[in-house]
């Protein structure tokens, strides 16, 4: 993939992300999305961030003390992780749900 496309693809996930996040309290958890970047800021100071890598084409996740690198499936059409295959937008889901203790939809991977 082209470095035009890769940020179009990336700028779709972020912006996406970051509308998800328009629907949550922001006293649960609040967002901040400076060029490239989507941080979410717990109520205890905890940030889980999501950005762009351009140089590796690839969209980078990182909660609490573990970090994930997605590359593009264009045949999924979603950001897939390098090392064990799982979708970001799942992985978002399941990470918030840890944070926040109760269920919080998939729905951004829709």
């Amino acid at each position: 993939m082209d470095e035009r496309e890769y940020l179009l693809l990336a700028d779709r996930c972020l912006e996406r992300v970051a509308a998800w996040l328009e629907d949550f309290d922001p006293d649960e958890v609040d967002y901040s999305t400076p060029d490239g970047v989507v941080t979410m800021e717990f109520a205890d100071g905890t940030r889980f961030v999501l950005n762009r890598q351009g140089g590796a084409h690839q969209m980078w996740y990182a909660a609490g003390a573990r970090a994930w690198h997605y590359d593009w499936d264009a045949e999924r059409e979603t950001w897939i992780d390098d090392r064990d295959g799982h979708e970001l937008y799942g992985n978002l889901a399941r990470t918030l749900s840890e944070k926040l203790g109760r269920e919080v939809s998939a729905a951004v991977g829709s």
